[in-house]
């Protein structure tokens, strides 16, 4: 939790992602989104299970997992909830650069 808050407050854009591991849709989420990660080297990236942040889950109104929240400055910009493909969460990335 510390260094997700870490990476909000210090980098441009932070995208992280949130999944619980019984949850196969997340997990075709996640896959996913290693691939996206490697198409944006200098976005930090951070993955976590949304059992152990229910205050954050909370304070961000997710509504479901997966869902992947996208910072610039510390400002949460976009929540994705259907991810539908890679060229998709690619795009959407990217329009937020």
């Amino acid at each position: 939790m510390e260094q997700i808050d870490e990476a909000i407050e210090q980098e441009e854009i932070v995208c992280v992602y949130l999944y619980t591991p019984m949850c196969g849709t997340c997990q075709l989420a996640s896959r996913m989104l290693e691939i996206v990660q490697e198409l944006f080297p200098d976005i930090k990236f951070c993955k976590s299970d949304i059992n152990y942040m229910p205050e954050r889950a909370i304070s961000w109104s997710i509504e479901s997992v997966p869902c992947l929240l996208i910072f610039r400055n510390a400002q949460l910009e976009k929540k994705i909830y259907a991810f539908h493909s890679v060229p998709y969460l690619y795009e959407t990335i990217k329009k937020l650069l």
